[in-house]
């Protein structure tokens, strides 16, 4: 594999890791993982969610290798296998409020026309 095919992939990789980011329920429950391990009952509970909606979404970060599964007993415990992944869903937020800054700006200044 050459050096254009290794670029290739990586940004596909990283594509399909952010495929899995794009879906709110699993960034609330990234969201919420942020303060330490939580069951599914936990994550259903404080989101709102079915549990087996909950532990769909789950899987997904499992598979993307965002989240890391523990079982004890019947119980299922999830953590960040990184807390650099929430440090970057607070990127993209703070990215996301500048946006709306500027947009907020730009309505302002149409008014004013």
């Amino acid at each position: 594999m050459d050096g254009e095919d290794a670029t290739s992939e990586v940004f596909q990789v990283q594509a399909e890791f952010c495929k899995c980011l794009a879906d709110p329920k699993r960034l609330m429950i990234i969201h919420e993982l942020r303060t330490g391990e939580k069951s599914v009952n936990e994550l259903s509970e404080s989101l709102g969610l079915k549990q087996s909606n909950t532990s769909q979404h789950l899987a997904v970060l499992r598979n993307a290798g965002i989240v890391v599964a523990r079982r004890e007993g019947s119980l299922v415990f999830y953590t960040l296998v990184s807390e650099k992944i929430a440090q970057a869903c607070d990127l993209v937020r703070e990215v996301i409020a500048t946006y709306l800054q500027r947009r907020q700006h730009l309505v302002k200044d149409l008014r004013q026309v």
